[in-house]
């Protein structure tokens, strides 16, 4: 055999074209190898009687572990010295650990083995044979890969069989790979942070790094030095306390270890499943669970160990600490500052107090599921639990102007006092509008224009107006301008109790029912 090995892919295509009939010449041309490695190649299968239909069939794992066999015996020094490896490998993830290290170790305890040179060169080659696509060792704790799988799942509506097609969300932590799945409804960012913020909670800790593709969730502009992070995505980050590294473009190696865990999820995960039918995200998510358990638990190929178990004995530790709660998605707004000191959030059609020295200023609302937040030129103003009550109210006693010039222009004993001189009735009105309120500062407005209206109608009139919406029990400006406009002031009565029935000769009156 040729001292190097050349790619097993190219191995098979060698076979596959001399079946064909391809001269070793062509062969050779085609594939830039020299006839001499063309011919053992060629006489390497002969020799074990395979055939080009059955060196196609095999797997690039199975070629490499023929190869392996057809090699010297490995000496007593070599066998020791891998029997060291897997351990070696484990260890290599733990901070500080360099084989430097691991090499004075092992020949403290075998003075006549390997020099640190040799050490190197068979731990490669181990580590190729072991893990053909993995060539770097990650620390411990220290990234998490995120990327997206190229096919999709798929579920059934039960009442109309459309199709809805699902992204598979993978992720894989460098030092253990341990991996997580999850399948959701697209690659947008609210789908994306929460299947990234699922795999933090399903790992129980938090990684020094997220190492993600160039997403338009997550980069807003892709650059190989100085890529611009999504806000928000970028905010997610900073609540987990870690740090976002966007892979460079058209860099495949910087998340090769996440696209190896895509394959191989293709094969442990998308297959099993090729011939189920499932009718919601949910379903098809617990299938995934239990193959991933599955995959997780598998030992790799020529090691003693699982992702689970190396994720537990040597990655779980050095995992940061998860927060008190998870991330809430922030939405904005821009408000002003009113008179009342209050801003409005149009998407609730809700108020929100802001400390009154801040009457007429610009201000930005920054909103969650739990709470809102209002800043002015970077500087947090107040801070709420967010409402949904249309057209309500949501106040800080503190906040309210009770010593400014505001209040003593307008304040409840002003209101009260002026609708004492129009009428018992109008005061009274007036009162039950400021008590309906959290803070009486909430109503003046209201206040303001129901007294507003005695310059239009009169004293009386708006008195009598006050009855009649006290009696309906409606405290507000619209509903008293309302009276007014219908002239329902000057009923004594309810309208609706003084309706007299005429008499004519085609109403049948009540004894026709009986």
């Amino acid at each position: 055999m040729a001292n190097k090995q050349i790619d097993m892919r190219k191995a098979k295509r060698i076979f596959k074209l001399y079946g064909e009939g391809v001269s070793k010449r062509q062969i050779s041309k085609q594939l830039g190898l020299s006839r001499n490695t063309v011919s053992k190649y060629i006489d390497f299968f002969k020799r074990y009687r395979l055939t080009p239909y059955e060196v196609s069939a095999m797997t690039l794992e199975e070629i490499h572990r023929l190869f392996r066999s057809d090699q010297k015996p490995k000496s007593d020094q070599l066998k020791t010295l891998e029997k060291y490896f897997p351990y070696f490998d484990k260890e290599l993830r733990k901070t500080g650990v360099t084989k430097q290290l691991l090499w004075e170790e092992y020949y403290a305890r075998h003075p006549d083995g390997f020099k640190l040179s040799q050490f190197r060169y068979w731990y490669r080659e181990w580590a190729k044979e072991v893990s053909p696509v993995m060539h770097f060792t990650h620390k411990a704790g220290d990234k998490l890969f995120i990327d997206f799988t190229g096919k999709k799942l798929s579920v059934v509506d039960k009442h109309t069989g459309e199709l809805q097609e699902l992204e598979v969300f993978v992720c894989v932590l460098g030092s253990s790979q341990y991996t997580y799945v999850e399948a959701c409804a697209s690659q947008k960012l609210e789908d994306f942070m929460r299947c990234t913020e699922n795999a933090l909670w399903f790992y129980g800790g938090v990684p020094r790094a997220l190492v993600t593709d160039n997403l338009k969730s997550a980069v807003t502009k892709s650059s190989r030095y100085e890529p611009k992070v999504n806000d928000t995505f970028a905010d997610f980050a900073e609540h987990y306390e870690t740090a976002v590294l966007p892979t460079r473009a058209y860099r495949p190696r910087d998340k090769a270890i996440v696209e190896n865990a895509v394959r191989i999820i293709y094969t442990r995960v998308f297959a099993p499943l090729r011939n189920s039918t499932f009718h919601s995200k949910a379903d098809i998510n617990k299938a995934i669970s239990g193959l991933l358990k599955t995959h997780n638990d598998r030992s790799f190929r020529g090691r003693e160990y699982s992702r689970r178990s190396m994720f537990e004995e040597v990655e779980r530790q050095e995992l940061g600490p998860l927060p008190l709660k998870r991330y809430e998605i922030r939405s904005y707004a821009k408000g002003t500052v009113h008179k009342n000191s209050h801003t409005y959030l149009g998407k609730d059609k809700h108020y929100y107090s802001v400390p009154y020295r801040h009457i007429g200023k610009q201000v930005k609302i920054i909103y969650t599921d739990s709470f809102v937040e209002i800043y002015h030129k970077h500087e947090r103003l107040a801070a709420h639990t967010r409402k949904r009550q249309k057209y309500g109210y949501t106040t800080v006693a503190e906040h309210m102007p009770s010593h400014h010039r505001f209040v003593s222009e307008w304040s409840s004993e002003k209101f009260i006092a002026w609708a004492g001189h129009i009428g018992d009735s109008c005061k009274g009105y007036i009162i039950g509008i400021l008590d309906k309120k959290q803070h009486p500062e909430q109503s003046y407005k209201s206040c303001l224009g129901i007294l507003h209206l005695a310059k239009k109608v009169g004293d009386r009139r708006l008195d009598n107006a006050c009855r009649r919406a006290s009696d309906y029990g409606a405290y507000s400006y619209n509903m008293v301008e309302r009276i007014l406009k219908k002239g329902w002031d000057a009923l004594e009565e309810d309208p609706q109790e003084n309706i007299e029935v005429p008499d004519h000769k085609n109403i049948r009156g009540g004894n026709y029912y009986k």
